[in-house]
């Protein structure tokens, strides 16, 4: 039985090490560890944009372990700007609490418009880009 370590070598031009596997050298590569986060609706729009359309920037992020940090901060900055947003669009409607009693429909329908606006002022800012 063989106990060798197997053999190593470092590029100096990169500094990546690699080992030696029968006649092929191999990266040695542990991707660092990283925070586990749980991804919201933003993050997960996020992660999935990256991954088919922003593939090198993804990779390098995986590589350095700054994915889900990034992931964690765009989903944070999302939620606030959203709500942000929301709470300008519906001061500049004709919006009141007392609608939510009187013309239900009104309002809820109101409500979902200006969600969405302010859904897709957040993709095109933060999400897609």
């Amino acid at each position: 039985m063989n106990n060798e370590l197997p053999k190593t070598k470092i590029d100096e031009r990169t500094g990546i090490e690699y080992y030696l596997k029968e006649d092929y050298y191999i990266p040695n590569f542990i991707p660092p560890e990283q925070d586990k986060i749980i991804l919201n609706k933003y993050g997960r729009i996020r992660l999935n944009y990256l991954k088919e359309h922003k593939k090198a920037e993804y990779t390098i992020m995986l590589i350095d372990g700054t994915l889900n940090t990034h992931l964690k901060e765009i989903q944070e900055t999302a939620d606030n700007r959203v709500q942000q947003i929301i709470n300008e669009l519906k001061d500049k409607s004709d919006l009141t609490e007392d609608m939510k009693n009187t013309d239900i429909l009104y309002w809820v329908g109101t409500m979902n418009s200006i969600k969405a606006k302010a859904e897709e002022i957040v993709f095109s800012e933060l999400i897609y880009v």
